[in-house]
Order: C-alpha cells, then structure tokens, then sequence
C-alpha cells in the first residue's frame, strides 16, 4: 500500500512538473518584430539558450550581444526584463517557437507600448530575407549624411559609417549628440534596410542607392505613432561631426571649479570636495541609466579607470534620470550600475533630464548640458580644463578607437601638468 501511495505521488509529482514546464523558449535564433501600424516593423534578432530551467537570451545586433537573465515564465506567459533602459516584453506563447505581445518602455509620465512578435527560425535564423538582386554598389565607407522631419527645414548632419560586404551590411551613423549603435540589415539591389534594438533604441533605416556615391530617399522609423524622418547621404571619406570638445562651455565669469554633492545609489552624500578627489585628475560623467550611449562611454569608462586610477585619476557619475523621484531613480541607476560593474561613484542629481534648467541647478558653471553623456575633465587643482559632449561607441568602428585615443590623450596630458 505504501508503495502505491509512494508511486502515485511520484506521478502526481511528475505530472504537476510536466504541467508547470508545458511552455518554453525553445532555444535557438529568434527574430522579432515591433510592430508599426504603417507596417514598417522593427526587426531585431535574439538568441535563446539553456533548458527552461535555467535560460539565457542574448540580444544581437551586429558584433554586440546584449545578455538578459531576467525571465520569467508563468502559465502561458512570458516576461523578459531587459537589463537597461527600463524597457521589458510581455508575451504569451503561441507554442515553444513563437510568443506574442507587447514591448513596453517606461518614461517618465508615460509608458511607451509597441506590439510585438518573435519566431524561432532555428539554428541560422536572419533578420532580412536574403537578397534575391545584386548589390548596385559597394557602400563601405563615409556618407555625409542629412536627416529633416516631413515639412520641417530644419536639418540635422550626421555621418554614416557602412561596412558592406557582400549582400550583410552593418554599421551606424554618428550625430552631435552620440551614435545610434550597432545596426545590421542588407544590400538588397539598389535598396538597403538597416535595423538595431538594444531595449533603448528601436530603429530601422531604408534607403535607395542610386550609386557608389549617392544614396536618397531614405527613411527612419524609430517608435510607434513616430513619423518617419528622412535622410539622405553623399560618399564623402572626409565627412566628420563639429568638435564636440566645444559643443559646450563655461559660463562667462564663472568659476572653473565644481561644487557640489549628490547621494550615490546607496543614499550616502559624496561631494566633489572631499578628499579622495583632491590633487586628482577628476572625470565627471554625465549620464542616465535610460542612455544608450552613456552606457557604451561606461564600459570604456570601467577601462580608463582600471588603468589609471593608480596613478591618480577618479571618476565621478551623475546620474540625470525621467524623474526627480530619487527612489525610482536609484532602481534605474542601482541596475545600471551593477550590469556594467561600475567601481566609481555614480550619484544621482535631483533633477530630472528633461528639466531645462538642469545645467543651472546642478552643475552652473556649465552654459548647457547638450548631450548625454557629456564628459568633463577636470585637473589636478579642480579646475575644468575641457568639456566633451556625445560619444562614439564601439558600432562605430574606427571613430570609437579615435574617440578613446583622444580620452587617453586628454588624461595623459592632465597628469603630466604640475
């Protein structure tokens, strides 16, 4: 009797199991697609692995692999936190090899929400169909590129950084506020379609390629409800943004020492005054855990810091978030923080980045804070000695290892002055 009870609590068990598992991701490449009601949907790519016990998806774009451990399944759910940028899917599960939802990105008094779906499609998967014509040209290289809003004069210039090879083109375009990161797509004839999604980002670019030197009519599609920018480019090997080293400035008669303090992650008060950071070469790192680029500048910050905090350098984060609200921030900031393994100090400013007046209440020796990150280097007697607004990530190839040679530069330079 006993070992019937004993058998039927074991299948009873397994049964209970079996039920608990019925749904899963079932590893393999995946392509996802939010969707646009014009019917420009943004495709994205992501990798699934492990059992359903333990699984792993890594979001891919280009050479970047972006890894999420947040997953949790529940009946015929699915609910995957992405890592930054305080953005996450809600899906149910159609079967193991396609899910169904929504991709909501929260923002400071509004969510916003994009309908999604993904497939599994195996172990190659693809994120354009393969092209089916000739490429018209060679693109690899420098565009000077223009994008403007439908109806409006304004322009804004960009360079387009292309790698080509074969039908796969990769690559990104570089703004004065920063990079739009990796983006990968196809040469499909004389069309090309580039996408890239990091949670933060969602974007996808078409285009006709009149020849090796023109490119027009393209189109930029970015999140729901948006309407599509426009863009053109000219091949131009010389094409280069401003100097960012001056896209900001002191106030005139202001003093070229900071002031201030700002509590960390933790809460704790940290002043740029106290002692740790005196006779230092300081960087201050402005930035937001919702930030893309700022966390590509992080990841290099993580290095500069390694290799030189010995011979007397620190860093300094301040952290301008959606809201004021310092507990929602410190959430954000606090997994911002420990995804990239930041060893220096990230504050939190009371301010929020959308607050026009962000430079004045928090840093006003500042005229503006143009972009994020922006980046201040400061010397060994307190004084700012150069401000540098954006940054080129590593989706930009060889304007990343000139964007990190200039940093060190700047460093180098700082120590050695008395």
């Amino acid at each position: 009797m006993k070992q019937t009870i004993l058998a039927l609590t074991l299948l009873i068990s397994g049964l209970y199991a079996v039920a608990q598992q019925k749904n899963k991701l079932s590893a393999g490449q995946w392509r996802g697609e939010l969707e646009r009601a014009d019917g420009n949907n943004i495709v994205f790519n992501f990798e699934v692995t492990g059992n359903a016990g333990k699984q792993m998806l890594y979001i891919r774009n280009a050479a970047e692999r972006l890894a999420v451990n947040d997953i949790t399944i529940v009946k015929d759910s699915v609910f995957i936190k992405l890592p930054f940028f305080d953005s996450q899917f809600r899906a149910v599960f159609i079967n193991d090899n396609q899910i169904k939802g929504v991709w909501i990105k929260r923002l400071a008094d509004r969510n916003t929400v994009m309908p999604f779906v993904a497939v599994n499609e195996g172990k190659k998967g693809y994120r354009f169909k393969t092209a089916s014509k000739k490429p018209a040209a060679d693109i690899t290289g420098r565009w000077a590129t223009a994008f403007s809003d439908p109806g409006n004069e304004r322009v804004v210039k960009a360079v387009g950084v292309f790698n080509q090879k074969g039908t796969v083109l990769t690559g990104s375009f570089l703004t004065p506020s920063g990079d739009y990161r990796y983006l990968e797509g196809v040469v499909d004839g004389d069309s090309l379609k580039l996408s890239g999604f990091d949670g933060g980002y969602a974007l996808y670019f078409t285009a006709k390629i009149d020849d090796a030197q023109t490119i027009s009519g393209g189109k930029y599609f970015s999140s729901v409800g948006a309407v599509p920018r426009i863009w053109e480019a000219q091949k131009d090997a010389a094409a280069r943004l401003p100097d960012n080293l001056s896209a900001t400035r002191l106030r005139p008669g202001a003093s070229p020492k900071l002031n201030f303090t700002f509590n960390d992650v933790d809460g704790k008060p940290v002043s740029v005054n106290e002692q740790r950071f005196k006779d230092k070469v300081v960087i201050v790192q402005i930035l937001g855990s919702w930030c893309p680029n700022c966390m590509d500048e992080t990841v290099f910050m993580n290095e500069i810091y390694e290799k030189y905090k010995s011979r007397g350098v620190e860093i300094l984060g301040l952290a301008y978030e959606r809201t004021a609200d310092f507990t929602r921030s410190q959430q954000s900031v606090r997994n911002f923080v420990k995804r990239l393994e930041v060893e220096y100090p990230v504050l939190i400013t009371p301010v929020a980045v959308s607050d026009p007046q962000r430079a004045e209440k928090t840093l006003p020796q500042l005229e503006s804070i143009p972009a994020f990150p922006t980046t201040i280097f400061v010397d060994r007697k307190g004084e700012i000695q150069k401000i540098h607004a954006g940054f080129n990530g590593p989706g930009t190839g060889a304007d990343y290892e000139k964007q990190k040679k200039e940093y060190i530069a700047i460093i180098e330079d700082l120590l050695a002055q008395q």
